[in-house]
């Protein structure tokens, strides 16, 4: 007896084609793969083209049927996008899938995809194809919406009650610097202040958190109903934000009331404002005590400014005295920044017409020499209508408060060598006044180093070439080179790749 071996086994099962005579393994239905790929195509109702819709705003692209997501190329939440754009995928078994490298800027996405479908007679097969997506620009709704410019569901008022703009200079710059404004639909300057508008609530509160951080400032809240289902018991509003800034600026004079001078170390209650952060920075000219008032403390007790930066005149400094530490009076906590000395002043325009002078003291010793300009507050020929000055004893009034020192606006300006961002860099100052408070608030930026720790400065490669051999304006604020950054702008080039480029 002969036993068959084992390739002779194996050769006697094997059948052949039906269709094309080759030696196949016996399947259900008797013809070869190829063969049967060509009289079968199991993907025949999945589409080899597409397209993507991508919005180049917002860089979502769309899921059917009309959700945005936010995807990379080649991710899984882009392949996602791609599988539900086939609509004949559901009549096979996907096996497999991927990307096929392509061209970012191409505009094409390519994807490869393995699938298996039970053909004649339990027959199983699997085919491999590509499926091209052309990806189209199309601008999502929410884009729409802020090109629109006239869509919110938010707004954020900010107002403050002052005679100038300096402190929205400031917080244009604060808000540049921290980019709070990625999410504003738009901004519009209004009298007295600025209207941010919102697409969402949530966005319009984090602004209102963002300026109570840096400014003193209360916030209240109102909503407008704009539309209600009451099927679904769904509303719709509109949310306004009212933010009031604290009415106190640098080089403010106040006068404050006497419980509020009492809570702050019995300091006395003219006092000169010496800067505002996230809390109002107050010294008194006299002894030097300095205090902070938080801006819930001045709410709970208002109180008006006694004057202004345009309520100040002009003096010349006849004489300066300066007073030993041994000698000034002692308050706590003082100042340890300035200088106290005894000044002897008389207004510009009575030079030459008499020659009277007056007596006060003042914080600014460390600045000041004979000769030098200074800006103060004449009490002696003020008709001032305030509550908390009237309680005042009369001898304890000045005859005037130095509030800062005048340096050479013309000169400060030609040796500016730096510039600020705006959040419209086609803005222009609409009036003079405007551009007066920009400059001063500018100057501000160079006399207070603590300020513009906040604030972005650039360098001004345009006035590097300015003449420096001048001498007589020694003793000026200014700005180092170290504290200014460099002016970066990314811009696309004829190839349509991104390319930097420095201000020369």
């Amino acid at each position: 007896m002969e036993y068959m071996t084992e390739s002779q086994v194996k050769s006697t099962n094997t059948i052949l084609c039906c269709r094309c005579g080759t030696p196949i393994e016996p399947n259900p239905t008797n013809t070869c793969v190829a063969c049967l790929r060509g009289q079968i195509d199991i993907t025949e109702g999945i589409p080899k083209q597409a397209v993507l819709y991508f919005c180049r705003k917002c860089e979502r692209y769309l899921q059917p049927p009309a959700t945005w997501i936010s995807a990379q190329l080649e991710s899984r939440e882009l392949l996602t996008v791609c599988l539900k754009r086939l609509k004949g995928l559901a009549k096979v078994n996907l096996v497999d899938a991927g990307f096929i490298w392509t061209e970012p800027h191409s505009q094409r996405v390519k994807v490869k995809l393995s699938v298996q479908k039970e053909v004649m007679n339990g027959a199983v097969l699997q085919q491999v194809f590509v499926v091209e997506f052309v990806v189209n620009s199309q601008i999502c709704e929410d884009c729409q919406r802020v090109e629109a410019k006239d869509y919110w569901k938010a707004v954020v008022q900010v107002r403050q009650k002052t005679e100038h703009k300096k402190t929205f200079f400031y917080l244009e710059q604060l808000i540049l610097k921290h980019k709070a404004h990625s999410n504003t639909v738009n901004i519009k300057p209004i009298y007295g202040g600025l209207d941010f508008f919102y697409a969402t609530q949530q966005d319009a509160r984090k602004l209102t958190d963002f300026l109570s951080t840096y400014v003193p400032c209360k916030c209240q809240l109102a909503k407008e109903l704009v539309s209600h289902d009451p099927h679904n018991n769904t509303y719709n509003y509109k949310y306004t934000f009212s933010v009031e800034i604290v009415p106190l600026c640098k080089d403010n004079i106040v006068c404050l009331p006497k419980k509020v001078a009492q809570s702050l170390g019995n300091i006395n209650p003219l006092c000169i404002c010496n800067k505002v952060t996230q809390t109002i920075h107050l010294i008194d000219p006299n002894t030097l005590q300095v205090a902070e008032l938080s801006g819930t403390v001045f709410w709970r007790t208002p109180f008006r400014i006694l004057c202004g930066p345009k309520q100040l005149i002009e003096y010349m400094v006849m004489q300066v005295d300066y007073i030993a530490d041994k000698d000034r009076p002692h308050r706590v906590p003082a100042s340890t920044k300035h200088v106290l000395a005894d000044l002897w002043v008389a207004r510009m325009s009575d030079l030459g017409v008499n020659d009277q002078q007056y007596h006060c003291r003042t914080h600014l010793g460390h600045l000041l020499k004979v000769g030098d300009s200074v800006m103060g507050f004449d009490f002696t020929n003020a008709n001032l209508n305030h509550k908390e000055f009237e309680q005042i004893k009369s001898e304890k009034v000045p005859d005037v408060i130095v509030v800062k020192k005048v340096f050479d606006t013309s000169k400060r300006i030609r040796k500016r060598k730096w510039k600020l961002k705006h959040l419209n860099d086609d803005a222009a100052m609409e009036t003079a006044s405007m551009e007066r408070d920009y400059n001063e608030f500018l100057e501000d930026l160079e006399e207070d180093p603590s300020v513009r720790q906040n604030v972005n400065i650039y360098l001004d490669r345009n006035k590097l070439a300015v003449d420096t051999d001048d001498t007589d304006d020694e003793g000026v604020p200014q700005i180092s080179l170290q504290e200014m950054l460099e002016d970066l702008h990314i811009a696309e080039d004829a190839t349509g790749e991104d390319g930097a480029d420095m201000i020369e």
